[in-house]
């Protein structure tokens, strides 16, 4: 999977490569999927699968939301061959109780799918999917920033049991990808100096998932 993608690139045209940097960088993310060990996956899934994941669906089929929440794939013998230390991708928090192992973003409810669309074929499948905000499940963003403003200690927690958690899994100098305004303007101050923080709109935003795969694309 990983040359086939590194081929499919170098095919593309410069303007859809956006230079020579990009490409390595791209290059470096694809080929550190090797560094994960069937011992550490299961270590990760061990103690941080109650409350992570990773971009790794099952395949659509007759709709947009059909097998999100099939976690079976998680339980192939090979899948951590699939995944990815060196990507991050971080949401806010938990929306509501998630009830088994590495269920994060793969709910009944397919509202994740859009990820899974804009993600395939693409360095960013098999990332780590985890949120920066732990054990606080909030449908709404804007009580969950409201408390937050107000309790900058558990911010100051989350901060670093996040860091702990990269360290954990064994991420080397990953890209950290946030989903919307909230969770990049947590992350960029308290960790821009630590590692490279980028910003995705948020996969709930309005717009169509092929919209969101464009969105997605443009800023790997």
């Amino acid at each position: 999977m990983q040359l086939r993608f590194v081929e499919k690139y170098q095919t593309l045209p410069p303007a859809k490569k956006r230079g020579t940097h990009s490409f390595n960088r791209i290059l470096l993310i694809v080929l550190i999927r090797n560094m994960l060990t069937k011992e550490k996956y299961l270590y990760i899934k061990e103690k941080y699968g109650s409350h992570a994941s990773w971009a790794v669906w099952a395949e659509e089929t007759n709709t947009p939301k059909s097998n999100m929440e099939d976690t079976s794939i998680f339980d192939k013998a090979d899948v951590y061959k699939e995944l990815n230390l060196n990507v991050v991708l971080v949401g806010l928090n938990i929306s509501g109780y998630i009830p088994g192992t590495f269920e994060n973003f793969h709910g009944k409810g397919g509202g994740a799918y859009k990820i899974r669309y804009a993600t395939k074929n693409t360095p960013l499948w098999g990332a780590y999917l985890t949120d920066i905000i732990k054990d606080f499940p909030e449908k709404h963003s804007g009580n969950v920033m409201k408390y937050l403003r107000q309790h900058n200690d558990i911010v100051t927690s989350n901060i670093s049991s996040f860091e702990q958690e990269l360290k954990d899994i064994g991420a080397v100098n990953p890209i950290v990808y946030a989903f919307g305004n909230d969770t990049y303007e947590i992350l960029k101050k308290n960790l821009e100096k630590k590692y490279q923080i980028k910003k995705l709109i948020h996969y709930s935003h309005f717009m169509s998932r092929e919209k969101y795969r464009e969105h997605v694309l443009k800023n790997i």
